[in-house]
């Protein structure tokens, strides 16, 4: 797997960094996509950049367990006062794009950001 930080991620698919600034050093070793909250926490793997189009500051908690490199939040939507100021007190990056989560995903793979088995 290509070696990438998250300004990396954040200068290739021009991503808005919405809070974690101060984290964007940090290396990106998978990604996950899902909306499903439950899903996240059983299947995400520490280091994962999650895909995902929830807003909620519940997001920020289920990153935080289990040590996601970030969150993305796609299709243009933009996070809750709430969500953004839970992020920077639990110190989780969260990024906003305009594109749809399956163009991030295949953007992801296209960079060399692969899913250990």
């Amino acid at each position: 797997m290509a070696q990438m930080t998250l300004a990396d991620l954040v200068h290739e698919l021009d991503l808005t960094v919405s809070a974690g600034e101060q984290d964007l050093g940090r290396e990106i070793t998978g990604g996950y996509v899902s909306d499903l909250l439950s899903d996240v926490i059983a299947n995400a793997k520490e280091g994962d950049v999650w895909i995902t189009l929830q807003l909620h500051q519940n997001i920020i908690a289920v990153a935080f367990l289990n040590n996601l490199a970030c969150i993305i939040i796609v299709n243009g939507r933009q996070p809750e006062e709430a969500t953004i100021n839970k992020a920077q007190e639990q110190g989780v990056v969260l990024l906003c794009s305009s594109m749809p989560a399956y163009e991030i995903a295949g953007r992801l793979y296209q960079l060399g950001i692969r899913r250990e088995p």
